[in-house]
């Protein structure tokens, strides 16, 4: 949103015209740099602290933009971006909107995922904020320190399973700091509402614990009773300190994810991304590409390899939505499998279920495999979220070609290098008749003299625009139901352009309009829920737009 309804030192002049000199050129968030004007320097105490020549917005932009593209690898570039961040929001996040195709792959995945194995050595200057299990007693003391007292959004991760990428302890800061970026860059979220927060709860991950650069307690993870009562007291703590916070649950492990969601949803509003926003961005590709087979979401057959988080949530989304076009929820659920790790899940499979695993444990025979799982099921659509690369091999590709004229083939397991199989072999394998999907972003495929575009089934689709709406709206809880809306309103936002491309998604460059409808769809589902607390606009689409933050600068003089 534009601007802090309370003041912030952010809203207005009034608020900030104590900063002077260096103090005004270390907050990044009203330095302009070297675009500070002749008055403005002489008002402000900056004479002999800058360079002389005064640049433009458009002239730093185009300046960082060289800088940015002279780098030699994504990791230095995303190293690049994180201090123009930490020096002038402003520039960042026109950098960022100005170029967001190119910038998205380096703040968020796959680069995020380099990045935040490297954390300990790349860090330079506290963004976001680490509290630790040992500070129990004291969390909403510490969260008291942040200097924006008025924190609208927050994005916190114990950091147990960073992407595809496992425990990664407290150098999983690097996924709530992006997330947020994209809140901004994506939906217009003012970055003074925004908080990222790392719970260094310890880690299972002996060469971290061993590592002279891990930043983390080095301790083993706490589980049981420690964990959960130092979790109850974080969340106590936001609802005291900042009572009208949204908060997002981010990259926490299965045993966690799904009970923490299920604990405190209805308490506070909050959603977890990993189960929710993915399930909604696979969903809206889902729909979408029914478009291209003239089919509906009754007459599908979903095969999952992966049966944690993301492909049951994927699963859970489905079935309401099938549900919304007459099936029941037996029915709905029956068309979806999983293939884990110990192959179908099936009800007398002899292990131990978890309990996500467990609507969706069919009556069948043993299966092994996941070809073996394809000829025998004839699914419709295969998604990958099992984090496990090439596991979509040209068997199974042309297994699912002989089965249907366009199977709907999504890898969305993130970063690239998790991929269950690269876009140019879905498309190759199956003579150019896959419809195919990634969750990291691939390049647009030649083949037989036709280009064919790879959609990208990114969560940035989702979660920016839900978070808006929410806040928006001030919803006292997010549903599933919000989730919904957020597909049906992105599939609906897939032109016959794309789906000439064969891509199932809108182009990123429209990720800021996709998020301002998604906003006024989950903050009008809001207010038919009874759930808002903000009165109802005539118009929300321009109301949203109104308060959308924009990067440009300010004039102080």
């Amino acid at each position: 949103m534009n601007q802090p309804s309370t003041p912030t030192g952010l809203s207005a002049w009034g608020e900030t015209h104590h900063l002077r000199g260096p103090q005004l050129l270390a907050d990044p968030l009203l330095n302009k740099g070297t675009a500070f004007t002749e008055r403005e320097r002489d008002m402000l105490g900056l004479r002999g602290l800058l360079p002389p020549r005064v640049f433009t917005l458009e002239e730093q932009l185009e300046r960082t933009y060289n800088s940015f593209r002279g780098k030699p690898t994504n990791l230095e570039k995303y190293i690049y971006l994180v201090n123009l961040q930490n020096r002038n929001e402003i520039l960042f996040y026109r950098l960022v909107i100005a170029h967001i195709e190119e910038m998205v792959p380096i703040i968020y995945t796959p680069t995020v995922g380099e990045a935040c194995l490297h954390y300990g050595s790349i860090y330079r200057k506290p963004r976001g904020m680490f509290i630790g299990l040992h500070e129990r007693g004291r969390v909403a003391e510490i969260l008291r320190h942040w200097p924006q007292p008025d924190v609208r959004l927050i994005v916190v991760t114990d950091g147990e399973r960073i992407l595809g990428l496992g425990d990664l302890g407290a150098l999983g800061m690097g996924i709530p700091v992006g997330k947020l970026s994209l809140y901004t860059a994506c939906a217009g979220l003012h970055p003074s509402y925004t908080l990222p927060i790392t719970l260094d709860v310890g880690t299972d991950n002996a060469s971290l614990q061993a590592g002279p650069a891990y930043i983390g307690s080095k301790e083993k993870r706490a589980r049981g009773a420690d964990y959960d009562d130092f979790i109850e007291e974080f969340v106590l703590a936001v609802k005291e300190v900042f009572p009208r916070a949204l908060l997002q649950w981010e990259d926490f492990g299965n045993t966690n994810a799904f009970r923490l969601l299920r604990s405190y949803r209805h308490r506070l509003p909050s959603f977890n991304d990993d189960i929710q926003g993915t399930a909604a961005v696979a969903l809206a590709g889902v729909i979408a590409a029914l478009r291209l087979t003239q089919s509906t979401l009754a007459r599908q057959k979903i095969l999952f390899l992966g049966a944690g988080e993301a492909g049951t949530g994927i699963a859970d989304l489905f079935v309401a939505a099938a549900q919304a076009e007459g099936l029941g929820a037996a029915e709905a659920r029956a068309r979806c499998w999983f293939v884990d790790s110990k192959g179908l899940v099936v009800k007398d499979r002899g292990d131990h279920l978890a309990a996500h695993k467990l609507p969706y444990a069919h009556e069948h025979r043993p299966v092994a495999t996941l070809a073996e799982a394809v000829n025998v099921l004839q699914p419709t659509a295969l998604i990958g979220v099992s984090g496990t690369p090439a596991t979509f091999t040209r068997e199974i590709v042309e297994a699912m070609i002989a089965l249907n004229p366009r199977p709907i083939i999504f890898a969305l397991s993130n970063p690239t290098s998790k991929a269950e199989c690269t876009a140019e072999q879905a498309y190759a394998w199956s003579g150019g008749r896959a419809i195919f999907a990634s969750g990291s972003p691939f390049a647009p495929v030649e083949l037989n003299g036709r280009t064919h575009v790879p959609g990208q089934g990114n969560n940035i689709y989702i979660f920016p625009g839900v978070g808006l709406g929410a806040l928006a709206s001030e919803a006292r809880e997010v549903t599933d139901g919000m989730f919904l809306v957020a597909a049906r309103t992105l599939a609906g936002l897939v032109g016959p352009e794309d789906l000439a491309l064969g891509r199932v998604y809108p182009s990123l460059t429209k990720v800021r309009e996709v998020s301002l409808q998604i906003a006024a769809a989950v903050a009008a589902a809001a207010h038919d829920a009874g759930l808002a607390g903000a009165p109802r606009p005539a118009d929300p689409v321009a109301d949203i737009r109104e308060r959308m933050f924009e990067p440009v600068y300010r004039d102080y003089a």
